[in-house]
This record gives C-alpha cells, structure tokens and sequence, in this order.
C-alpha cells in the first residue's frame, strides 16, 4: 500500500528574471511503496513515456512561440515603462494573456510531473523505476524515441542507453 507524505506545502512562486515574469509551482511529495521511499508520485515506462512524445512535441512548439510573441509583446511594454505612461490596455492585456496562456502549457507538463529541463533544446524527463530505482527516462525534441535514463541527481552528463 502506497503512503503519501507531504514534504512541504504547495506554493506559488512568482519571480521577475531576465524582463519576463516566471510563475512557478512548487511542491515536493515524498511517495513510499512498500517501504522503499519514492520522490515522484508518477513513475513512467518507456511506453508510457513514448506515448506522450506526439503531445510534448507540439506543447514544446506552443512554448517556443509563446516565449517569442511574450518577448515582443515585454518590448512593448517596456517602452509604456516610464512616468506618467499609463500601462494598462491592449499591450499589456495581451501581454498577461500570453503569461497565462504558457501558465497553461507549463502546467500540463506539471499535473503529469513531466519535467523540462531545457525549453531551448526541449530536455524533458520522466520519473520512472528501473530496478527498483527511481530514476529519469531522458529524451530530446530532436531524438526520435526515448533512449537514455540517468539516475535523479546525475542529470543529462549523467545520461545511459536504455
């Protein structure tokens, strides 16, 4: 039987890095099993894994786009940046709707903790169990299929053939 203990509550995490607005939602969940104490809730088999490939290419292509129309649309809005200007209106409407409209995307890959670990070259992992470790299944936008696995703390240096 599977026990679930909350590490620490959920949070939402807003930060301003490099002109844009970074929404975060943390929340880390320790799983056991029988035992064996799991940080992941959801653990993937490479089927599993594959099977999401079709709709994680084309979230990691609405996220390429909406980070290039966002980056347009925060030039915008840093020219409305000065005193007595005011900020509200269609630029800046349009530019929170496109914050929530990649909000939405980030968010599929986190309610199925699918983690991106680089958006430029689409680095995504999934938690899976090889031998009974926990460990990430690795795959690239530019591979055809997921090949590698490396353990949780080695990262993409850290990367095996499956």
């Amino acid at each position: 039987m599977a026990e679930i203990a909350l590490a620490s509550t959920q949070r939402r995490c807003a930060k301003k890095a490099r002109g844009a607005i970074e929404i975060a939602f943390c929340c880390r969940v320790l799983v056991r099993v029988e035992g064996m104490p799991y940080q992941f809730r959801k653990h993937y088999t490479r089927d599993q894994a594959r099977a999401l490939l079709p709709q994680i290419r084309n979230w990691l292509t609405e996220l390429e786009q909406l980070r290039g129309r966002l980056r347009k649309q925060e030039k915008r809005v840093a020219t409305l940046m000065r005193p007595g200007v005011d900020v509200g209106g269609q630029a800046a409407n349009t530019w929170v709707r496109l914050l929530v409209q990649t909000r939405d995307v980030l968010r599929q890959f986190q309610t199925r903790e699918i983690f991106i670990k680089d958006i430029d070259r689409g680095l995504v992992d999934f938690p899976a169990i090889i031998g009974g470790k926990e460990v990430f299944l690795c795959w690239e936008k530019d591979e055809d299929d997921i090949e590698f696995w490396h353990d949780l703390d080695t990262g993409y240096a850290g990367r095996e053939p499956l």
